[in-house]
């Protein structure tokens, strides 16, 4: 058999939801192929529906051969799964977690070559919870791959690590898998269509591209507007966010300072002697490996971490002398989604409006406005843990953006989610910048960084590059923003 899954017209529906439609499709045995799509397109139900975690309305599948509905019992001992949330115990070590699934798996106990290969080894005592992203996306994979199983799964695998740690992955299961296996690999992460051997483009639960990943484009930007063109195309649009604007002007040039900003563990130092000024209107990109001391940072300028030494102000405010009065001229959009998971999208709105000031008067109309502005209007009835990530995300920056803020701090804002989402959420961003918004983002997304006016290209807790994208490029003697930021993280000791 030369396809590890035949599906054939299937269908699965969500009440009033069609996460699958009509869909067909073939994975070839023995390929690495890649999933590709927009948050809510049908990815994880397709994977879910695969491995018979999921009973689809109507439609033929097999799996290995096997029926995963009737069969999944079979099938299960085959099949290698790690979803979007993988169930890492964080209060087990390394070790302890993978002599958990190897047990779990009824394999060895002989670890060593997947912990030399994960550069998991000086942490094999270290708690999950303590690791950075990409070292719990590396433990998460490794638990996955044990006994060696013949068809595996992996649900965006890759989202919110750094692009050294995407490539560790890729590389990781290219060299410890048999050549009969058969991944399949889900991502919203365009630039990785070129690591797969096969690219399937899910959008809207149906296949929209099957074939060869450089028949969409021999270079990542080429491939995403391919790729937004089988879509349906992007038009740009004014930002209704940046029109309510008014020009910021007369504001202190220096409008978010970072002064010696430090931030100690015991002896670690997860932050030290960091200084910046970002101007009025700049787009300022901090960009780093995960656990670099980005997130660190921010939590230390928005007063949601005390520094170790030196202090950040915001507008000229001290935020470690008034923390209440700075963070009023603030809106922050943190990495995870942090708003109420159990009030609605609209409840969440009025919350965080009545949180930053908003009057009871102009509070409603205001809500409903962000809404329409967001694309929230279906979904603001709905329970904000029930929306899937890219949609959180959505309502995670119209919360930060609520109040129209002089200065906005987002960490990681698009990360899981669509490209056409992404190009709305930057059309926001650029808009704002221009109106006079002060904006500090973080990014994994290297074509990202191009958005931004200047980059501190942070490692180690220190900024190691701080310049314009074009400046940083020349500097590394690179094309890219991804070369650029690999060979400067290597030339500062980055392994």
């Amino acid at each position: 058999m030369n396809n590890t899954v035949e599906i054939k017209n299937l269908t699965k529906t969500f009440g009033k939801i069609t996460a699958l439609n009509n869909l067909s499709l073939n994975i070839e045995r023995g390929k690495i192929t890649g999933l590709i799509g927009a948050d809510g397109a049908g990815k994880t139900t397709l994977l879910r529906t695969i491995i018979g975690l999921l009973v689809p309305d109507r439609g033929e599948i097999s799996t290995l051969g096997f029926n995963p509905v009737t069969q999944k019992d079979k099938l299960t001992p085959f099949i290698g799964y790690m979803p979007q949330k993988f169930g890492l115990y964080e209060d087990l070590t390394v070790i302890e977690n993978l002599t958990l699934y190897a047990d779990l798996k009824n394999v060895s106990h002989d670890f060593d070559k997947m912990l030399e290969f994960t550069k998991l080894a000086p942490f094999q005592d270290r708690l999950a919870g303590a690791l950075s992203g990409g070292m719990k996306q590396k433990l998460g994979l490794a638990c996955t791959l044990l006994g060696s199983p013949e068809f595996i799964l992996l649900d965006e695998p890759s989202v919110g690590v750094d692009p050294i740690s995407r490539r560790d992955l890729m590389q990781m299961v290219r060299e410890m898998i048999n050549p009969e296996t058969t991944v399949l690999w889900s991502t919203a992460y365009l630039d990785e269509a070129h690591s797969f051997d096969t690219a399937v483009v899910i959008d809207k639960g149906k296949v929209i591209y099957d074939g060869k990943p450089n028949n969409l484009g021999t270079t990542a930007q080429e491939f995403e507007s391919k790729v937004i063109e089988l879509m349906g195309g992007y038009k740009q649009e004014v930002s209704k966010i940046a029109e309510n604007y008014i020009m910021l002007k007369d504001i202190k040039d220096c409008t978010v300072e970072a002064d010696n900003l430090e931030k100690k563990y015991g002896s670690f130092y997860a932050v030290k002697n960091n200084s910046f000024c970002i101007r009025r209107g700049e787009i300022f990109g901090l960009l780093g490996p995960n656990g670099a001391g980005k997130s660190t940072s921010f939590k230390m300028m928005c007063g949601l971490a005390k520094p170790t030494g030196g202090t950040a102000r915001i507008m000229g405010i001290d935020i470690t002398k008034d923390p209440e009065r700075a963070r009023s001229n603030l809106g922050y959009m943190a990495q995870k989604f942090s708003l109420y998971g159990t009030l609605t999208v609209r409840e969440n709105l009025e919350f965080f409006a009545s949180a930053y000031g908003i009057k009871f008067k102009n509070r409603a109309s205001k809500v409903q406005e962000i809404i329409e502005v967001f694309g929230l209007k279906d979904f603001a009835d709905q329970k904000s843990e029930e929306l899937p990530l890219g949609l959180k995300q959505r309502l995670s920056m119209a919360c930060a953006l609520i109040h129209n803020p002089p200065v906005l701090f987002l960490d990681e804002p698009t990360s899981g989610v669509d490209i056409i989402t992404r190009h709305d959420f930057w059309n926001h961003i650029t808009s704002l910048a221009k109106k006079g918004v002060t904006i500090l983002v973080t990014t994994h997304f290297m074509d990202e960084a191009e958005y931004c006016d200047r980059i501190s290209l942070f490692y180690n807790g220190e900024t190691i590059a701080l310049g314009t994208p074009r400046e940083l490029k020349e500097k590394a003697g690179a094309q890219t923003m991804e070369e650029t930021f690999i060979t400067l993280i290597k030339e500062s000791g980055g392994k």
